[in-house]
C-alpha cells in the first residue's frame, strides 16, 4: 500500500494539488488520469520520493517501490539483462558483490563467511531465478534473446523503453509505478502486460492515455482535477459514465434550484404589496434566502473542436494503387501493393514494421518517389496529410495566429485565425506564442487545424494520436467518426482503430492482407492469422 496524506503542491499561484488524501490499496491497478498539465506525472513523482510536496507526507511502509524509468540513456553502459535485474537495488547490488568476491585468484576466509551470507539472501531474494525471470520479461516485451547481451546504447529508443519497462516490472515489487507504459509497444506487447498486470497481486498506479489499456487493467480510476484526486471503482469506461452522470446531476439540481427561485420571486415581486397575501410573500422570502447554488467549480479537461468538413463529396474514383514497392536504406517496405479504395472507406493500417506504414503514407502524400509501379488519385479527390513527424512545419519563427494565417483562407483575418485557434484551446495569449516552443501535443493539434481548413475529402493520418491527452484524443475519435468521405490511417490506439475503421488492411514483408470488417473481428478472425503466417513465413506478429 502507499498512502497520501494531505498533500499539496503548486507552482507559484498555480496550485496542482491541495490537501489531497487518498490510499492506493494492494490488489487494485489505479488509472491515474487527467488533463495535459493536471500533475499525473508529477504525482507520480511524489509518490516515488522523486520530487518533494510543498506540504503532506508519502508513506509506503517497507514496500519497494519500482517506477518506469524515463532517462532512456542512464543505464547505456549495462548489458540489457543486467539493466533489468537493476530494477531490484538490493538484489544487484548482492550479485555485484558475490560476483566481485568469486572472480578473486586468491579466496580469503572472510570472503567465505561474506560469500555465505550474500548466498543466503541472493537465495531468500529467488536470485537464481532472476536471469530467467527478465528473460520472460524481455520476451514478453518483444525483446528478442540475441539483444540481451549488448549494452543498452546499442539499442534503438524503442527497444530502450521496452527494457526500461521490463526493469520495472522485475523481482515482483510491492508498488508499480508506470508513466505511459505502452509507449513504443506493438499490440503483442501491449496485450502481453495487460495480462501481466491482471494477475499482478500488488499495488499498481499507472498513467495512461490509451482507453483501451485503462479498461482492460484498471480496478479503479484516480481522476485529477479541481485541484484533487478523486478515486472511482472500476475502469475508464465506468469513470466516465460516472463522473458524467455526477456533472449532469449537479446541473440539474442547480437548475431546479434557479427555477425554484425563479418562482418565488416572482411570487414576491406580484403580491409583496397585497395585504391579503403579504404573510405568503414574507414567507416566500424566508424560503428564498435558504435555496443556494452548488458551486460548479471549472474543470481543467478542455476537449478541441474537432471537426473535418470536406468541401465536396468524393467521386467513383479515389485512389488505385498497382504493384508499388519501395525501399529504404536497402531495406524493403513493400513490394508490389496492389489497393484499390472505395467510397466510404475508413481504412487502419496494421503490420509489424512502422516504417512501411510511413513510408506508404509519404509515397501517396507525394513526399517520395516508389521504386516500382504507380498510384492515381481521382480527380474529384483532394488529399491532406497528417505525418508522424512534422518538425519541419514548425522551424520558424512565426507566432501561432501567423502560422496559422499561411493556411486559412487568403479572404480571411487574424480574427479568424484567433477563432480558429481559440477552438483548439489556443485562446487570449497561448495564440501568439511561438511555434519553436510548441510541446508535442500543441504542434498535433495545429497540424489538425491545418488539415481541418484544407476541405479535404480524402485524410491520410500516421500516428494523430501520438503526445495527445485523452480529452484531445475523445475529440479526434469523435471528428474522424463523423467524417463523412475517405481516411487512410495507422494508430497505435486500439480503441481509436476499432471505432474509426471499416476496413483492416495489414502491410506484411511479402504482400496484404485486405479485410472489410472492424478491427476486434480482424483480431480474431483465424483466416486472417493463416493468411499472415503463409507471407511472412511464420514469423509475423501483428502490430497496430
Amino acid at each position: 500500500m502507499i498512502s497520501a496524506s494531505n498533500v499539496t503542491l503548486a507552482y507559484g499561484k498555480r496550485v496542482l494539488f491541495k490537501d489531497v488524501n487518498i490510499k492506493f490499496l494492494p490488489g487494485n491497478c489505479y488509472g491515474l488520469i487527467g488533463a495535459n498539465g493536471a500533475g499525473k506525472s508529477t504525482f507520480l513523482k511524489i509518490l516515488s520520493g522523486e520530487i518533494d510536496a510543498d506540504k503532506g507526507e508519502i508513506s509506503a511502509g517497507k514496500g519497494r517501490i519500482a517506477v518506469l524509468k524515463q532517462d532512456q540513456f542512464a543505464y547505456d553502459e549495462h548489458t540489457v539483462l543486467n539493466t533489468v535485474i537493476m530494477g531490484h537495488k538490493r538484489l544487484y547490488e548482492i550479485m555485484s558483490e558475490r560476483e566481485a568476491i568469486y572472480s578473486k585468484p586468491e579466496f580469503s576466509e572472510e570472503d567465505g563467511i561474506r560469500s555465505a551470507e550474500l548466498e543466503a539472501e541472493f537465495s531468500e531474494m529467488n536470485g537464481y531465478e532472476a536471469e530467467s525471470e527478465a528473460a520472460v520479461l524481455l520476451n514478453g516485451l518483444g525483446i528478442p534473446e540475441e539483444l540481451r547481451g549488448k549494452l543498452m546504447k546499442e539499442l534503438e529508443g524503442g527497444e530502450k523503453v521496452r527494457v526500461l519497462l521490463a526493469q520495472a516490472l522485475f523481482g515482483n515489487p510491492d508498488i508499480l509505478l508506470l508513466d505511459e507504459p505502452t509507449n513504443h509497444l506493438d499490440l503483442k506487447s501491449i496485450a502481453w502486460l495487460e495480462e501481466f498486470l491482471f494477475r499482478f497481486q500488488n499495488t499498481v498506479v499507472v498513467v495512461s492515455h490509451d482507453r483501451h489499456f485503462l479498461n482492460q487493467v484498471c480496478t479503479h480510476i484516480a481522476d485529477i482535477d479541481f485541484g484533487r484526486i478523486q478515486v472511482y471503482v472500476g475502469n475508464y469506461d465506468f469513470w466516465y459514465q460516472a463522473s458524467q452522470l455526477q456533472l449532469k446531476q449537479r446541473q440539474d439540481d442547480n437548475r431546479k434550484v434557479t427555477d425554484k427561485a425563479n418562482e418565488l420571486k416572482e411570487f414576491i415581486q406580484r403580491f409583496s404589496s397585497n395585504a391579503s397575501k403579504a404573510k405568503q410573500a414574507t414567507s416566500r422570502k424566508k424560503l428564498l434566502e435558504k435555496l443556494t447554488l452548488e458551486d460548479m467549480p471549472v474543470s481543467s479537461r478542455k476537449y478541441p473542436y474537432v471537426v473535418f468538413k470536406p468541401e465536396r463529396p468524393c467521386g467513383d474514383i479515389i485512389l488505385e494503387v498497382k504493384g508499388l514497392s519501395k525501399t529504404v536504406d536497402g531495406v524493403q517496405m513493400f513490394k508490389n501493393l496492389d489497393l484499390m479504395v472505395r467510397k466510404g472507406d475508413k481504412i487502419a493500417f496494421v503490420g509489424s514494421n512502422s516504417l512501411a506504414k510511413s513510408t506508404f503514407f509519404q509515397v501517396l502524400a507525394g513526399e517520395l518517389e516508389p521504386d516500382e509501379g504507380s498510384f492515381r488519385w481521382g480527380v474529384t479527390i483532394t488529399h491532406s496529410y497528417f505525418p508522424k513527424e512534422n518538425r519541419e512545419y514548425f522551424q520558424n519563427d512565426l507566432n501561432l495566429i501567423e502560422w496559422l494565417g499561411q493556411y486559412a483562407p487568403p479572404t480571411e483575418g487574424e480574427s479568424f485565425s484567433r477563432g480558429f485557434l481559440g477552438r483548439m484551446l489556443f485562446s487570449g495569449e497561448e495564440a501568439t506564442k511561438k511555434t519553436s516552443v510548441l510541446s508535442g501535443g500543441e504542434r498535433v493539434r495545429c497540424m489538425l487545424s491545418r488539415m481541418m481548413l484544407t476541405g479535404s475529402n480524402a485524410l491520410i493520418l500516421d500516428e494523430p494520436t501520438n503526445h495527445l491527452d485523452l480529452e484531445s484524443i475523445t475529440a479526434l475519435n469523435n471528428g474522424l467518426i463523423s467524417y463523412s468521405e475517405v481516411v487512410l490511417f495507422a494508430s497505435h490506439d486500439h480503441q481509436f482503430v476499432s471505432t474509426v475503421a471499416n476496413r483492416i488492411i495489414e502491410i506484411t514483408p511479402n504482400g496484404i492482407i485486405d479485410r472489410v470488417m472492424d478491427f476486434d473481428d480482424y483480431l480474431e478472425d483465424a483466416d486472417v492469422t493463416a493468411e499472415r503466417e503463409k507471407l511472412t513465413n511464420g514469423h509475423a506478429e501483428l502490430s497496430l
